[in-house]
């Protein structure tokens, strides 16, 4: 009975925080109700599954549940890589307000790019965040978004994620950065950079 558990195991202890969050997103309802709650705030996605546990204060046999839970989830809820290729993103929006638009046009004038970089990466409290920088270069896998004047690179797994997103930018005592308004997205974090 144990080495067919060995056999089926997808995640073990030593596999890392970030790997299991990109290849397993099912996981991060249960890595979450193990008390592991910031997945990718303040842990490092580099981390081994056993550090970041252990870092949250669960002992060896927590840990050894946890992975045997994971991987339960995993069998029972398989993600179909197929899926993937078949979405059809020609009619995938993305929205630029006009204030987003300013400051974005204002970044690229000032750095010498010629696009603002949207992306989703594994990682966050929720699972997935949003990543934004200045680029020059597209790729076979990017679609690019003419708006207001500027131009925007989403690569096409991101897109999925992105689709029918409002992007904002908006300034408050708080300070002042880009916000995401994903229809989307099912749950986000305090943060507000991350979501699921």
């Amino acid at each position: 009975m144990e080495q067919k558990t060995e056999q089926i195991q997808k995640i073990t202890k030593d596999t890392t925080i970030g790997e299991i969050v990109e290849k397993y997103p099912q996981v991060v309802d249960t890595l979450t109700s193990f008390g592991v709650h910031c997945v990718g705030c303040h842990v490092s996605p580099f981390e081994s599954l056993e550090m970041g546990f252990k870092g949250h204060g669960l002992d060896d046999a927590k840990i050894v549940e946890a992975v045997n839970k994971l991987n339960e989830v995993i069998e029972k809820n398989p993600v179909k890589q197929e899926q993937k290729e078949e979405v059809d993103l020609s009619s995938a929006t993305l929205t630029v307000t006009d204030k987003a638009a300013e400051k974005i046009k204002s970044l690229i004038e000032q750095e010498k790019k010629q696009a603002l970089r949207i992306s989703v990466k594994p990682g966050g409290c929720s699972g997935f965040e949003y990543g934004m920088e200045l680029d020059d270069k597209t790729t076979d896998n990017d679609i690019v978004i003419e708006q207001k004047g500027i131009k925007i690179f989403v690569d096409k797994e991101s897109m999925q994620k992105l689709n029918g997103v409002d992007v904002d930018y908006i300034e408050s005592l708080q300070g002042a950065g880009f916000k995401i308004s994903n229809p989307q997205a099912k749950s986000t974090c305090g943060c507000g950079s991350s979501f699921g």
